[in-house]
C-alpha cells in the first residue's frame, strides 16, 4: 500500500514538472514573439519615416543668375526686386514668401501674382517674375542673338482665375526682352534702356501661345529701328497640344538671325525672317515666372516651375 502511494506521488511530481516546463517554454516563446513583433513594428515605423522624408522635394533651379520682381512696392515703377545673393535665401525672406515659395510635395518653385498697384515702369500689369542677370546683381551685361542662348523650363499652371466670360486669365510665363545699350538710348533720346520684348510665351486657356515682334517697315534705318514704334506684334501662334494644368516643357533657342521655340520636344516654331535677322541690333535677357495679364478685381494666378536653366 505504501509502495503504491509512493508510485502515485512520483507520477504526480513528474506530470507537475512536465506541466511547469511547458508553461515556462510557452512564456519564453510568447516573449520572443512579442520582441519580434516590436522589432518588426519599429522597422515599419522607420520605413514610414524614410518614405515621408523622400516626399520632400525641391525645384531644380539655380537662382544665382536671376533677380525677381514681385507685386509689392510703391506704385507704378516701384515694384520690389530682389537680386543675388539675397534671392538665394528666398525661402526665409518675409517679403518674397507670399509671391515666391517652394511646393515641397511636387518639387516646384511657385510664383504668385495678382493685380496690385506695384508694377514696373513700362506696364500696367503686376508680376512675380525672374529676370536673367549674366553677371549677378548687374543689369548692364546682356547678350545678343549673335552670342546665342538656350532656355529650358518645365512648368505647370497651378491655379488661375477666370474673367467675366468664363475664360481663364492670360499669363506670360516666359519672355526674351530687348534692351538698348547706353549709346543707343542716348542716340534716340530715351530716358531708359527699355526695348520691346522679341518673345512672349503665354499660358492661355490651357494652351501655349507664342508671340513675337516684327518690323512695321522692313526697310527702316539703323537708327529708326531702335524706336519702339518701329515694331509691332505678330498675329501669334498656338501649339496644337493642350497642356491644361499638367506639366509641360518649353525650350527656346536663339542664334544669329534665328529663334526656335518648342513644346515638349514635339512641336516647333521657327522664326528666321527679316525682322528676326535685324533684331540682332539689340541686347537681350530671358525672363521666367508669372507676368499676370489682368487687372480684374480678385484675379490671380499661380505658376509652378520645376526646372529652369539657361546657357550661352
Amino acid at each position: 500500500m505504501i509502495a503504491s502511494n509512493m508510485n502515485r506521488m512520483k507520477i504526480f511530481r513528474r506530470k507537475s514538472l512536465v506541466f511547469f516546463l511547458m508553461i515556462v517554454l510557452a512564456a519564453t516563446v510568447t516573449a520572443q514573439n512579442k520582441k519580434g513583433d516590436v522589432a518588426v513594428s519599429e522597422k515599419k515605423v522607420e520605413k514610414k519615416k524614410k518614405k515621408k522624408r523622400k516626399k520632400v522635394k525641391l525645384p531644380n533651379i539655380d537662382l544665382s543668375h536671376w533677380k525677381v520682381t514681385i507685386p509689392e512696392g510703391k506704385g507704378k515703377g516701384g515694384a520690389i526686386s530682389v537680386e543675388p545673393p539675397e534671392i538665394l535665401d528666398y525661402a526665409n525672406n518675409e517679403t518674397l514668401k507670399p509671391f515666391m515659395y517652394n511646393d515641397s510635395t511636387s518639387g516646384a518653385l511657385v510664383f504668385y501674382a495678382y493685380p496690385s498697384n506695384a508694377t514696373t515702369a513700362n506696364t500696367k500689369y503686376s508680376r512675380s517674375e525672374l529676370r536673367e542677370q549674366m553677371v549677378p546683381g548687374d543689369n548692364n551685361t546682356n547678350w545678343t542673338f549673335a552670342d546665342g542662348g538656350t532656355l529650358k523650363a518645365k512648368i505647370a499652371m497651378d491655379d488661375v482665375t477666370r474673367d467675366k466670360n468664363g475664360k481663364y486669365h492670360k499669363v506670360i510665363i516666359l519672355q526674351i526682352h530687348g534692351r538698348l545699350t547706353n549709346e543707343q538710348r542716348d542716340l534716340i533720346g530715351q530716358k531708359d534702356n527699355n526695348a520691346p520684348p522679341i518673345l512672349k510665351i503665354y499660358w492661355q486657356n490651357g494652351k501655349i501661345r507664342v508671340k513675337t515682334k516684327e518690323l512695321v517697315n522692313p526697310g527702316v534705318s539703323s537708327k529708326g529701328i531702335l524706336y519702339k514704334e518701329a515694331w509691332k506684334d505678330d498675329k501669334g501662334r498656338n501649339f496644337e497640344e493642350e497642356v491644361g494644368f499638367g506639366r509641360f516643357t518649353v525650350e527656346v533657342k536663339v542664334s544669329d538671325g534665328k529663334m526656335v521655340v518648342s513644346l515638349n520636344k514635339n512641336e516647333f516654331f521657327v522664326y528666321d525672317g527679316p525682322s528676326i535677322k535685324r533684331w540682332g541690333v539689340f541686347e537681350n535677357y530671358f525672363k521666367a515666372g508669372n507676368y499676370f495679364q489682368s487687372r480684374d478685381e480678385g484675379a490671380f494666378a499661380k505658376v509652378k516651375f520645376y526646372e529652369l536653366s539657361v546657357t550661352h
